[in-house]
């Protein structure tokens, strides 16, 4: 008892520590989600386009295989940035509850709105992105044996939304760039790595033309490489970051890149192993947990037609699940999502396939 007592002392000191350094983890210093009567309470946020089309498939799914989860549901929407109301409850209910499933909110091109997605991460410090591009069986893909995961900076970069017209057509836009959250999204990436069984971490920068914003990400990503001296490590210029991958993604295991890189090497790896409708993501921070597609796409041209591919949402469930110790369900659902894929050969449109939204649904769930 006493040294578990110590125990807890020396691990709430070190989460002090890295507390004032910003720096900390999700693995030592996160709060865990709140579980009552051995029932998890998960925020949703459908999202707008197909958002309510996968919601639905995810909640058929988990009532099938009987998950102990139940959702708080916010139909929050990007059409209609005026709402502010729903969108401070539906942050509080994640503030409550630690962990949300959400799909994409859409993001108009329009002066004075800024992006629900993007707030989101910064008002709960959602700092580390991570999205899976990896072969699916029986899904006809560019390259075969592609297994690589992204890890992007969610909270700075150019998403700062930091612009202002300094003359009559003359716009100056902000990149921020710190090492405090630098060092934080490196020693993400390479635990993860160390976690994982990874073997190696690429840095993604262009600190060849920023010398002074990608410079300082570049240099503080090697200082951190130099404390995991098992992990190797490498550095590659974002442009020819992206000639790799469409040539050679085999060579990638573990990327950790500043934020607009990471939105584009997202959207070329769900390019490389079968579009956006299989590749599941995750969003972690200190204290809160929001899964959502790897890649973010609204996919308003096919809303309400039941043709959406709903595999993206229930995969990003799947790590939602695991990141709730509740590995039994997510293996169940996995295994159930892989089969529908690979054996039965149900598809929708945007896999070549013509089956419905509610086809590929009804296939997973008797596949549990």
């Amino acid at each position: 008892m006493f040294r578990s007592l110590a125990r807890q002392h020396t691990l709430k000191q070190v989460a002090s520590r890295l507390a004032v350094r910003n720096i900390g983890t999700v693995v030592e210093d996160s709060v865990g989600p709140k579980c009552y009567g051995g029932t998890y309470t998960v925020t949703l946020i459908p999202g707008d386009g197909i958002g309510q089309e996968t919601a639905a498939a995810v909640k058929s799914v988990f009532s099938a295989a009987k998950v102990p989860v139940e959702f708080e549901q916010f139909d929050l929407s990007g059409f209609t940035p005026e709402n502010d109301k729903l969108m401070q409850e539906a942050l509080a209910s994640l503030r409550r509850n630690k962990v949300g499933l959400k799909g994409i909110l859409y993001t108009p091109i329009r002066l004075g709105h800024s992006s629900f997605n993007v707030a989101m991460r910064k008002e709960l410090d959602i700092y580390a992105s991570v999205a899976h591009c990896k072969n699916v069986p029986g899904v006809p893909a560019r390259h075969n044996n592609v297994d690589f995961v992204i890890i992007r900076e969610n909270t700075e970069g150019e998403y700062s939304g930091l612009e202002h017209q300094s003359f009559p057509g003359v716009v100056e836009s902000l990149k921020i760039i710190t090492r405090p959250k630098t060092e934080r999204i490196a020693r993400y990436a390479f635990d993860y790595a160390l976690r994982h069984g990874r073997k190696r971490v690429t840095i993604v920068h262009k600190a060849n033309i920023m010398k002074l914003a990608d410079g300082l990400f570049l240099n503080t990503c090697r200082a951190v490489a130099k404390e995991y001296p098992t992990i190797q490590h490498n550095d590659m210029i974002v442009d020819n970051t992206a000639m790799q991958l469409v040539s050679k993604p085999q060579q990638f295991d573990v990327m950790v890149m500043p934020n607009l890189y990471g939105s584009i090497v997202s959207n070329i790896g769900a390019g490389l192993i079968g579009g956006p409708g299989i590749v599941p993501g995750a969003n972690y921070g200190r204290e809160f947990a929001i899964f959502e597609p790897g890649s973010r796409h609204v996919a308003k041209d096919i809303q309400g037609r039941n043709t959406a591919n709903p595999s993206s949402l229930i995969l990003s469930s799947v790590m939602m699940l695991r990141h709730l110790q509740l590995n039994q369900h997510a293996d169940l659902i996995e295994n159930a999502v892989s089969k529908t894929l690979s054996v039965d050969g149900i598809r929708t449109p945007d896999l070549g396939g013509s089956q419905s939204t509610t086809d590929f649904t009804k296939a997973v769930i008797r596949n549990l």
